[in-house]
C-alpha cells in the first residue's frame, strides 16, 4: 500500500502535563491566552496541533506575569517548555522559554525581511535536526529542535512587533 518505508518509531517518552492553574475555567473574553504547544505526536501528524491554552489574561502584563508563575511550577531538572502568549485572533503577541522560575522571551522581529531571515534559519536547524534524528543522535537533534523553536518564537505578528518590543523594555 506504501511505497516507502518509514524508520522504525523511537519509544514513545512522556507527555509533561503543564501545571494546572488556580482558574481552570478560563473566560473567553479576555484579550491574551498564555499557550504551550501541543506535543501529542498524532495532533502533529494529523495536521490538528492547537497550542493548548494555559490561562487568559486581560492585559500583556498579566499573561507575562502568568507565565511567570507557569515558570515557578515547573520541576527543577524539566527541560525548557515554550510558551507564547496569543491574543483574542490567535496572532503571536509574544514567545519564550520557561525553565525553572524564569522565562526568556524571544525579542521580536523588527522588519519582513528579518522575518524572512528568521525562517530560513530556523528551516536550517530543523533539516540539521532531521540530519541528526536519522544518525541515532537524539541529544544533538533535540538541541537543534529547540534553537529552531526560539528563533521561530521571535515571529510575532506584524501587528504586535512594536508593541511586544515595547513591552519587553518595560519589563526589563
Amino acid at each position: 500500500m506504501f511505497d516507502q518505508s518509514f524508520p522504525a518509531l523511537t519509544p514513545a517518552r512522556p507527555v509533561p502535563q503543564p501545571p494546572v492553574f488556580a482558574h481552570t475555567a478560563a473566560d473567553t473574553s479576555l484579550a491574551f491566552a498564555l499557550t504551550t504547544p501541543d506535543d501529542h505526536p498524532g495532533a502533529g501528524m494529523s495536521g490538528t496541533a492547537r497550542p493548548l491554552v494555559l490561562d487568559r489574561f486581560a492585559s500583556l502584563a498579566e499573561a507575562m506575569r502568568g507565565a511567570i508563575v507557569f515558570a515557578d511550577q515547573l520541576a527543577f531538572d524539566a527541560r525548557p517548555q515554550m510558551l507564547a502568549i496569543l491574543d483574542r485572533d490567535d496572532r503571536l503577541v509574544l514567545a519564550g522559554a520557561a525553565t525553572d522560575g524564569a522565562v526568556a522571551w524571544c525579542h521580536p522581529v523588527i522588519s519582513a525581511a528579518e522575518a524572512r531571515a528568521v525562517v530560513t534559519e530556523a528551516s536550517q536547524f530543523r533539516a540539521q535536526a532531521s540530519r541528526a534524528a536519522d544518525w541515532k543522535e537524539h541529544g544533538l537533534s533535540q538541541r537543534l529542535q529547540q534553537r529552531a523553536d526560539l528563533l521561530e518564537a521571535r515571529l510575532v505578528d506584524p501587528l504586535w512587533r512594536a508593541f511586544a518590543a515595547r513591552a519587553l523594555q518595560v519589563a526589563a
